[in-house]
Order: C-alpha cells, then sequence, then structure tokens
C-alpha cells in the first residue's frame, strides 16, 4: 500500500501576477541603467525587457517606444522631486526654512549621479534625436520652473516675498542652487555634493535670495 503524500497532491494554484505598476517600475529602473551603461542609441528595448526580466510582449504592452521609456525615467524623477517639497508640509515652516528644504530638493534632484548621467546623455545625443531635448525640456526643466514658480508666487501672494515676477527669479534661484556645481561634476571635476553640502549650499542661497526679496 502506498502512502500520498499530501503535499506533492496539493495543487499549487496560480502563480502570483506581478501588478503591471510594478513591472513598470522594473523596466524604468533597468532603462535607467542602459541608459547611463550604453546611451539612448546604444539602447534597445530588448535590452532593457531583458534586465527588467519581462517579456518584450509585457514591454510593448506598458511602453510603446523607446522615447516614451526615456520620458518614464525623466518623469519620476521629477515627481520625487514633487513630492520632496509638498505645499502642504512646507507652508507649515518657516518662509526660510521652508525655501532651504526647496532647494535641497531641487539640489538632490539636479546633482546625483544619476540626474547628471541623464543629463550628459541628452546633452551628447540630442541632435541625433531631438525629442530628447524635448522631453527632458518639458519635464526637468519647465516642469521644475513651473513648480517653484507657483511656490514663490503662492508667498508673494501672502505678502511675505517682493517679486515681479516669480518665473525669473524661480530660474535664478535654480541656477544659483546648481548651475556651478552641476557643471563641475559633469566635467569630473568633483564628486556629487552630499547631503551636508546640498543643505549648507541651500542655506546660503536662502539667505542671498531673502536678503533681496524678504520683507
Amino acid at each position: 500500500m502506498f502512502l500520498i503524500n499530501e503535499k506533492t497532491c496539493r495543487p499549487r494554484g496560480r502563480p502570483r501576477i506581478r501588478p503591471d505598476s510594478e513591472t513598470l517600475r522594473l523596466m524604468v529602473e533597468a532603462a535607467e541603467q542602459e541608459f547611463q551603461a550604453n546611451g539612448y542609441a546604444g539602447t534597445s528595448m530588448l535590452d532593457v525587457a531583458r534586465h527588467a526580466g519581462v517579456s518584450t510582449k509585457t514591454m510593448y504592452r506598458l511602453i510603446s517606444t523607446k522615447a516614451e521609456l526615456f520620458r518614464e525615467v525623466v518623469s519620476r524623477r521629477i515627481g520625487r522631486f514633487m513630492l520632496a517639497f509638498a505645499a502642504e508640509a512646507h507652508d507649515a515652516a518657516g518662509l526660510r526654512q521652508a525655501l532651504v528644504h526647496l532647494l535641497i530638493a531641487y539640489g538632490d534632484l539636479s546633482l546625483s549621479k544619476e540626474a547628471v548621467a541623464i543629463h550628459r546623455l541628452v546633452l551628447a545625443e540630442c541632435r541625433r534625436f531631438p525629442e530628447l531635448a524635448e522631453l527632458f525640456h518639458a519635464e526637468a526643466i519647465r516642469g521644475t520652473g513651473e513648480a517653484m514658480a507657483s511656490w514663490l508666487w503662492r508667498h508673494r501672494e501672502r505678502g511675505l516675498l517682493r517679486l515681479e515676477d516669480p518665473a525669473l527669479a524661480a530660474g535664478m534661484l535654480r541656477g544659483m542652487m546648481a548651475m556651478e556645481p552641476q557643471r563641475a561634476v559633469m566635467l569630473d571635476r568633483r564628486a556629487p555634493p552630499d547631503a551636508e553640502d546640498l543643505a549648507e549650499r541651500a542655506g546660503y542661497c536662502a539667505d542671498l535670495f531673502l536678503d533681496g526679496c524678504g520683507k
């Protein structure tokens, strides 16, 4: 008489199905690494699918072109920046503290190793692929600029800032915080700043700005 092992006969059931949102996250992370390693022209959708461990059928169902994939890479970074200075969180703080927090978030977005790699990629390949420059400008430059300008406008309306043109001021703030160190990092003259460096620079930039525009 044979004894039946109940465990071996028990049906396993359906395998767990990974949600599309998780699959998309894996694809975007893989794409960012592939773009950094091989450039935009040297990266294929097949490379990304293999790196992410998904089928090409799944890949094209979720994202149909390489340009869309690049947009996802950039927009997800911008999304994290937007969350980092959500208006409700920073309006509760004092004006200087809120501005420092905003500038730290922007510095972290612009000066990280990954952000510099994306910027290099766009500059190197935008002539061959003009859609890269269009996407980067729309998602990264215009998006962050509008968010900062909106923040400045809101504080001007509250009577806390003296500004005629919040959009122009937002551009100056971004340049003051990130332009010089970003150039140095891109030219391999220095490493990306750490959290302490960002906080120190953000505080200095905030004080300069508020000396001129604060009330």
